[in-house]
C-alpha cells in the first residue's frame, strides 16, 4: 500500500515530485545576475553596481578566486595615489551608472561554467547600442557560481576586466 509518506519520499528521490517546484539555486548566474541589477537599478539606477567590486569581501562574494587574487596584484602593482587599473563601473559599464531596466540572457550554460550577456536600458540615451550590453563569464567554484570575467565595449572599444588587470602588471 502506497501512503502518503511513502509518496512523498520516492517523489523526492526520484525529483518528480509535483508538490515541490523547482526553484533555481541562489548561487545560479541568472539569479546572481538579476540581484545585481535589480539593485543596480533601484531608486533612479543611478546608485551603479560597483557594491560587486567595492572591497575585499564583495570580491569574495561575487568574484572567482583566481579573479580575486588578479585584481589584488595588479591593485599591490598600482603606485600609491594612483587609480587602480578599472576606474570605472563594470556592471553599468560607466563612469555614470544609469539602469533604468535589464534583460539577462544566458549565452552558453555549461556544468561548470557559463557566458551570459546583459543588456542595459537607461534613462539617458547618449551611449552606443554596443555599450548596453555587459558580458559575464561565470565559474562554479565549490558549487557556487562566480564571476570570472565582465566584458564590454566602451565607445565601439572593447574591454574585459582581466585583461585589463593583466596589462597593468605589464607595466
Amino acid at each position: 500500500m502506497l501512503t502518503r509518506r511513502t509518496f512523498v519520499v520516492a517523489s523526492l528521490l526520484a525529483g518528480t515530485s509535483p508538490a515541490f517546484a523547482v526553484v533555481p539555486a541562489p548561487s545560479d548566474p541568472v539569479a546572481v545576475l538579476t540581484a545585481i541589477y535589480t539593485r543596480a537599478a533601484k531608486g533612479k539606477g543611478d546608485g551603479g553596481g560597483a557594491f560587486v567590486i567595492e572591497n575585499k569581501a564583495a570580491k569574495a562574494k561575487y568574484l572567482s578566486k583566481a579573479l580575486v587574487a588578479l585584481w589584488a596584484k595588479a591593485d599591490a602593482h598600482t603606485p600609491k595615489g594612483d587609480v587602480g587599473p578599472v576606474d570605472f563601473d563594470p556592471v553599468t559599464n560607466s563612469q555614470e551608472p544609469d539602469v533604468k531596466s535589464f534583460k539577462v540572457d544566458a549565452e552558453k550554460m555549461e556544468a561548470d561554467k557559463a557566458t551570459l550577456a546583459v543588456t542595459i536600458a537607461g534613462h539617458r540615451n547618449d551611449r552606443k547600442p554596443a555599450d548596453l550590453i555587459v558580458r559575464y563569464d561565470f565559474v562554479r567554484e565549490a558549487g557556487r557560481w562566480r564571476i570570472d570575467d565582465i566584458k564590454g565595449s566602451s565607445d565601439g572599444e572593447a574591454w574585459s576586466i582581466r585583461k585589463m588587470l593583466t596589462d597593468s602588471l605589464k607595466s
